[in-house]
């Protein structure tokens, strides 16, 4: 029930999804009674997999994430993550996606699904498209302020999200910071490498600036939420206005160039396009959650639910346990 273009563009991603589960895969829709049931008539959906759990309330993108899962129990947001928790009544979720207000998710998933053990802080991985492949970046926006422990953490979730999810055999993790040098940043921020340096079982590289995520220097890269959440805003904007730039550009220079173009435009913003990732998974939390963008469409949503039982499959959470627990890190 979240999101830009909720429930029509979030209804039609997941009947699309259909079409690339298995034959014993089930989503289960959550939310108004009659937004579900009308799109399910108007596109003449008879499908065994389709299950329905209609709910009552709806948290606004602009609502306060903690108080409105607590004042709304029968949002979609909380009873999806009430499904997906370890109190669930009846069969449990394996996993649940969301293009709604993320801090209600967040507050949700930690408050329902808990957290995973040894795991103290979790976080958003967000896949982010360079154009030396895909990044992971950690954390961007779950938790804003970070300590050391909770950054070194991100740095063992993040390295198994890209080992296990992204298919990179050892990937390089580095924590963000405002140079490359080891004597540059806060107290705080030395204090993580510090923790970071002692994991045998990453391969840390260090400190790593801002212009290096696109210059292909790290696969992982740690940083705190308001830094992750506005780098992939600007990342974002940045990209729209180059293609928007280069169209402009070219029509102006020779209007009969567009078409020519058109398959290298194209192919170019399929590789950088957010879209295609589906949605952020919050690393950490006992089970599989997935947040994706606000202004999602279907194909967004078709993505996320591919990826989430791509999560399940994975195992990820389990490896996660057992990694954090011979970590040597503080434990939760």
């Amino acid at each position: 029930m979240g999101g830009d273009n909720a429930p029509d563009e979030i209804l039609k991603g997941c009947f699309l999804a259909l079409d690339r589960l298995a034959a014993d895969d089930e989503i289960y829709l959550i939310g108004d009674r009659s937004c579900i049931e009308d799109a399910l008539v108007e596109r003449a959906i008879r499908d065994d997999r389709i299950r329905t759990v209609f709910t009552t309330e709806v948290i606004g993108m602009d609502e306060s994430p903690v108080d409105a899962v607590r004042n709304k129990e029968d949002s979609s947001i909380t009873v999806m993550t009430r499904m997906a928790g370890p109190g669930a009544k009846g069969d449990r979720l394996d996993g649940v996606v969301s293009a709604g207000n993320t801090g209600a998710c967040i507050a949700a998933a930690q408050m329902y699904m808990r957290r995973l053990p040894n795991v103290i802080r979790p976080g958003i991985a967000v896949t982010v498209p360079t154009f030396a492949g895909p990044v992971v970046l950690i954390d961007v926006g779950a938790n804003i302020e970070p300590k050391p422990a909770h950054l070194a953490q991100y740095g063992i979730m993040g390295d198994l999200y890209a080992r296990q999810i992204l298919g990179i055999k050892s990937p390089r993790v580095a924590l963000m910071n405002v140079g490359g040098e080891a004597g540059k940043g806060t107290g705080e921020m030395k204090e993580a490498r510090e923790l970071l340096e002692r994991e045998s079982d990453i391969r840390f590289t260090g400190y790593v600036e801002g212009r290096g995520v696109f210059n292909g220097e790290a696969d992982v890269v740690i940083t705190d939420g308001v830094v992750g959440n506005v780098m992939i805003k600007l990342a974002e904007g940045l990209s729209a206005g180059i293609f928007r730039a280069l169209v402009r550009e070219t029509l102006e220079i020779d209007p009969q160039l567009v078409p020519r173009l058109d398959p290298v435009i194209n192919s170019l913003y399929r590789k950088h396009d957010y879209h295609e990732y589906g949605g952020a998974p919050l690393l950490g939390v006992n089970g599989v959650c997935l947040i994706s963008h606000g202004s999602s469409v279907a194909r967004t949503i078709t993505n996320a639910v591919v990826r989430a039982k791509q999560f399940v499959a994975s195992g990820i959470n389990d490896e996660m346990v057992r990694r954090l627990a011979t970590s040597g890190q503080p434990q939760a």
